[in-house]
């Protein structure tokens, strides 16, 4: 019987029990617990035994497979001869694996579990998941998917000249200067195009939860795909829900699983049957998406921030630091910074009253992507931030001056350079 590699499964065909002294590789194989022969598994010379005898030192740089059976049997000499073959093989076997082949399993399974689990981040969101500033917000609304093409690595005079040429796209009327109406409709353009990637890789990962192919997906098939990603027995996992038998996952993973199931609700649109369609299931993944999951994701954040249980945010609960104690300077300017940056966003943009209270129509307003009041109102920041000769707008010298923010990276000598990109 061929053998493709050496597995703690394998040996039982060999009517052996066995048990290891050394980790194997993969660490979902499952090792035998009760032994009456051993099967020793070093990187160090290994010990070649005699038939008949204990054990014996020789040098080798391979893994030797030692067999020890009972000395009061005389005929099993031939057997552990034959062991001793059939061990090499399948060692031998093993070795010649790729070096990163544990690692190589684990970025795809990474992959996997991205794929399948609700990002933290979305892009053209004002707030991250956890309530946190989404601090790439103005780069993502000014480049759009063009996110990677400005990174610190790129040559600063070509990086210039695609400053100016985005520039040249967002100024319609050919002035020279940007309006903030010219920049809320290309903050719309950019949002948009956003929501298509997303669109497009929704596709690809719900053909990856919906085996069967049959355009839904249930909970429980979406949860034999979590698990699996999380390292656990796809087999397994389904034989247990299949017979209503309980999980057997650590703490950690099963309150991961109660609020997936939450969200997993709430994206089963109405009449609700625990089946998601590809577009129910782009709303679990991205609640922007949906105005439905769009509340739920808002309801999130306030129940997170709200101290004294009144389902809205005073400047106080909103501005709250994080839990910790900071050691140093440099950590207290963080702190600094976050309570700034808060506190102004708070006051500026989501308080839209300005009554010192925010709801969660406020909140849900000012996180709505393709709110078009958001959209100028965040057109004019831009602008503000950029205008020093306060004509309220947006001329190429001071585009290029606050390249930073609006690209993520510094292009320096903008003045010198300005009438050859432009």
């Amino acid at each position: 019987m061929a053998v493709s590699r050496f597995t703690p499964e394998a040996m039982p065909a060999l009517n052996v029990p066995v048990c290891f002294t050394r980790p194997f590789p993969e660490e979902r194989w499952r090792r035998p617990e009760t032994l009456s022969a051993y099967i020793h598994l070093s990187w160090r010379p290994a010990a070649l035994p005699r038939p008949g005898a204990s054990e014996s030192r020789v040098k080798s740089p391979m893994v030797w497979l030692v067999a020890m059976t009972s000395r009061q049997n005389s005929l099993c000499g031939l057997a552990v001869h034959g062991l001793w073959l059939l061990g090499l093989v399948f060692l031998m076997d093993a070795s010649a694996r790729p070096a990163n082949h544990s690692s190589t399993r684990e970025r795809a399974t990474n992959r996997e579990e991205n794929e399948i689990l609700p990002p933290d981040h979305l892009n053209g969101v004002k707030l991250e998941m956890d309530g946190h500033l989404n601090r790439d917000f103005h780069q993502e609304v000014f480049l759009g998917k063009d996110m990677d093409g400005f990174d610190e690595d790129s040559e600063p005079k070509r990086s210039r000249r695609k400053l100016m040429v985005i520039f040249s796209k967002v100024d319609v009327n050919t002035d020279r200067r940007i309006s903030a109406k010219e920049m809320q409709h290309w903050i719309m353009e950019k949002t948009a195009e956003h929501f298509q990637e997303a669109v497009k890789e929704n596709k690809l990962h719900f053909g990856a939860v919906d085996p069967d192919g049959d355009g839904h997906v249930s909970w429980d098939e979406y949860k034999v795909k979590f698990l699996a990603s999380k390292g656990h027995n796809e087999k397994e996992i389904a034989d247990a829900i299949r017979n209503h038998e309980e999980l057997k996952v650590d703490e950690e993973t099963q309150e991961v699983l109660e609020n997936l199931k939450g969200r997993w609700y709430q994206a089963d649109n109405p009449p609700a049957d625990l089946l998601l369609t590809e577009d129910e299931f782009l709303s679990f993944l991205h609640p922007e998406h949906s105005r439905g999951m769009l509340k739920f994701m808002v309801k999130e954040i306030v129940r997170d921030l709200d101290q004294d249980g009144d389902k809205q945010l005073s400047l106080p609960e909103f501005i709250s630091l994080p839990v910790g104690t900071v050691e140093n300077q440099q950590g207290q300017d963080i702190d600094d910074n976050w309570v700034n940056d808060r506190k102004k966003e708070f006051e500026e943009l989501i308080d839209s009253d300005h009554d010192g209270i925010v709801t969660m129509e406020e909140l849900e307003n000012y996180m709505d992507p393709m709110n078009e009041y958001n959209a100028l109102n965040e057109a004019k920041q831009m602008i503000a931030i950029a205008d020093e000769n306060q004509n309220h707008h947006l001329e190429p010298e001071e585009i290029l001056k606050y390249s930073e923010f609006f690209t993520g990276s510094k292009l320096m000598d903008y003045a010198r350079n300005v009438h050859e990109e432009f």
